[in-house]
């Protein structure tokens, strides 16, 4: 068991008995600051005046009294002004030059006395113009914290707003604007992906559902019937469960990865090229690889997954009798892997939003696409910190390069979920 120290409690205790309010802080600071600056000044005053010369002359004036004025060479002398002579004190003198002293010490200690009186008074003065100050200064964080609580799902459109000079509370004001835009933006899409997802996954339920009615409601069904219907529900369901497995990636693709591992891309591009001959072969397609070492940090599983889109994609989105080119090589220390297809042309304007879910050219309900390979591509781009680059062929079709860092490189931990709404953008 381990002995708490009064060291180890400090920390906490300091803690539980510093105040919570930041403007009760902030008056207990500007008060501080004023007594000890106070205490200081009362210091050094009353160190000069101590300091200063307390040496008199007792001089007799025509009338015969004495009388004591400031003394010119520190020393205590009698004059007498008629003639500007002088001769030094006597026992007398001393014990006036001692009562002096004594009288110099009281006032030291009546000023002393006063000074800490005057800096009381001053002190109560300074934490109640601290207390005032600090509101005001911290009446726009109020203000600001105000609308904060009161924007939601609902108002993400609403913003702060601040307006006034270049300060810090403006750029906190700026910031905070920012993070509201690239939440609304992030819940916009997550909404648009609900609302795609909720839709790609009705369709092939309500033809389940009118195939299952069709079954049953149709009195003269045969076996061949019963088995055509069956062949289709088979055939839906094997489509859903690909939508399934797709939204799954992309969802872990999005997460961060997990772990990292090195891995080449010339061996997974070759790969998924001789994984796909049959598909390629059936459309009548010609492959062109360029296959160079390409060495890289990642998730074989994703990586693989990755090339695999790309190529599906490529495939899928062509001509007959075109053609698929796959590239991998190292460009500038970085793993590169490049998938160009010729295929429709594609606008150039459209190309950035062919990464976003449930989106592609030419969509058409049943044809067994839902949109998901680009974007699956993209997010776990993002996961591994590779760039994508994207551009339409003028002849048709598309060129997407993704471009990995290089294995040299130390891999960085997961990233953060709340920054994948900051994924780059495609070029």
């Amino acid at each position: 068991m381990r002995l708490l120290t009064p060291f180890a409690l400090a920390p906490g205790l300091t803690r539980r008995l510093l105040p919570r309010r930041v403007r009760v802080r902030l008056t207990l600071l500007y008060g501080v600051l004023f007594v000890a600056s106070g205490v200081v000044l009362l210091a050094i005053t009353n160190l000069l005046v101590a300091r200063s010369p307390t040496n008199l002359v007792l001089v007799k004036n025509r009338g015969g009294e004495p009388v004591l004025e400031p003394g010119a060479d520190g020393r205590l002398y009698l004059g007498y002004p008629e003639s500007n002579s002088s001769v030094q004190l006597n026992d007398i003198t001393q014990q006036l030059r001692a009562q002096a002293i004594r009288q110099h010490e009281i006032e030291m200690d009546h000023l002393l006395v006063q000074s800490g009186i005057a800096l009381a008074i001053m002190a109560v003065i300074a934490i109640g113009l601290g207390w005032v100050v600090a509101g005001r200064v911290l009446r726009p964080l109020r203000t600001m914290t105000g609308s904060i609580q009161r924007i939601s799902a609902r108002n993400m459109h609403e913003r702060l707003a601040v307006v006034g000079p270049a300060d810090e509370l403006k750029d906190l004001a700026d910031t905070v604007d920012g993070l509201l835009g690239r939440l609304e933006t992030a819940l916009d899409s997550h909404k648009r992906f609900v609302a795609n997802a909720a839709h790609e996954l009705r369709t092939p339920l309500t033809l389940e559902h009118a195939l299952l009615e069709e079954s049953l409601i149709d009195r003269d069904a045969t076996r061949e019937s019963f088995r055509s219907n069956f062949e289709r529900l088979l055939e839906i369901s094997k489509q859903q469960a690909r939508l399934l497995e797709s939204l799954l990636t992309l969802s872990s693709s999005e997460r961060g990865l997990d772990h990292r591992e090195p891995l080449d891309l010339a061996v997974i591009a070759e790969e998924a090229v001789e994984s796909s001959r049959t598909e390629t072969g059936r459309r009548e397609l010609r492959v062109e690889t360029t296959i160079g070492p390409a060495d890289a940090w990642g998730d074989s599983a994703l990586v693989q997954r990755l090339v695999a889109n790309l190529i599906d994609n490529a495939t899928d989105y062509n001509t007959p009798g075109g053609h698929v080119e796959v590239i991998t090589r190292t460009d500038a220390g970085r793993a590169v892997v490049a998938v160009a297809n010729t295929g429709p042309e594609v606008p150039p304007q459209q190309v950035e939003q062919l990464f976003e879910p449930f989106q592609r050219l030419g969509r058409t309900a049943g044809d067994g696409h839902h949109g998901l390979g680009l974007s699956i591509v993209r997010a776990i781009a993002v996961a591994h910190d590779a760039v994508i680059t994207a551009h339409a062929r003028p002849g048709g079709g598309l060129v997407v390069e993704v471009s990995f860092p290089p294995r040299s490189k130390a891999p960085r931990p997961a990233p953060d979920p709340a920054q994948l709404d900051d994924a780059p953008a495609i070029r």
